[in-house]
């Protein structure tokens, strides 16, 4: 079954490529592709253990301790003005992410296509405005 969600996601991210006339390299052994979409970078990520799709972008440093403004602004944000995606903390390193989660399972290629795009969109647009903050 694992091996079935890998091999959907890889056909998605391929024909996202040729759709777009892109050179984008296939999905990797390790369930994760990426995509650059203006100043972001999308990584697609197979998580087939727990039957999801991670789509995500790196929009920030991690902010600084006490910094509660901006934590603010982006969970506010969230609550509307990020589409299906969502700021998050990286667990490890506290860089700020947005990201969506979505079943693996049922998952077609319109879906895909919609939350690469979702992200990719704020991504780029929140990358820029929180390099000016």
């Amino acid at each position: 079954m694992t091996d079935d969600l890998h091999a959907r996601v890889a056909s998605f991210l391929d024909r996202f490529a040729k759709e777009r006339d892109l050179a984008l390299p296939p999905l990797g052994a390790d369930g994760v592709g990426r995509i650059q979409r203006g100043s972001a970078v999308i990584t697609v990520q197979v998580m087939a253990a727990q039957g999801v799709l991670m789509v995500h972008a790196r929009v920030a440093p991690a902010p600084a301790a006490g910094n509660e403004a901006l934590l603010r602004k982006l969970l506010t944000a969230s609550f509307t003005a990020t589409g299906d995606a969502a700021f998050a903390l990286h667990p490890e390193t506290g860089e700020v992410y947005l990201r969506v989660l979505r079943t693996l399972y049922h998952l077609d290629y319109e879906e895909f296509e919609d939350l690469v795009h979702t992200v990719a969109t704020v991504a780029d647009h929140w990358d820029d405005l929180l390099a000016q903050a």
